[in-house]
């Protein structure tokens, strides 16, 4: 089965260079042919699952509790303004 890698890194929007796209190409013949393999295991009277842990929500419940006061969560900052943190600019803007 032959993969058209350059495609599907355009589809990806990836710059390939050629040695990747023939390594990938490789790697991804590889994963649809073992793929291809799994469909050959009997599987006749076995149900499908999408877990077989048994667990189910382990996650605890989001409940509302005490927190900082505002003077509190500033307490350690370098710099605060009207009451919010204070940092410097992380986007720069584009002069045209």
């Amino acid at each position: 089965m032959k993969i058209d890698v350059s495609h599907i890194a355009k589809l990806a929007n990836l710059p390939l260079s050629l040695e990747e796209k023939t390594k990938f190409e490789k790697q991804l013949e590889e994963t649809i042919k073992y793929v291809e393999e799994l469909g050959d295991v009997e599987t006749k009277g076995i149900e499908p699952t999408s877990q077989v842990t048994g667990l189910e929500n382990v996650t605890r419940k989001d409940l509302a509790g005490p927190s900082l006061t505002q003077d509190e969560s500033l307490s350690n900052t370098k710099s605060a303004h009207n009451g919010m943190f204070k940092v410097n600019a992380i986007f720069e803007e584009n002069e045209s």
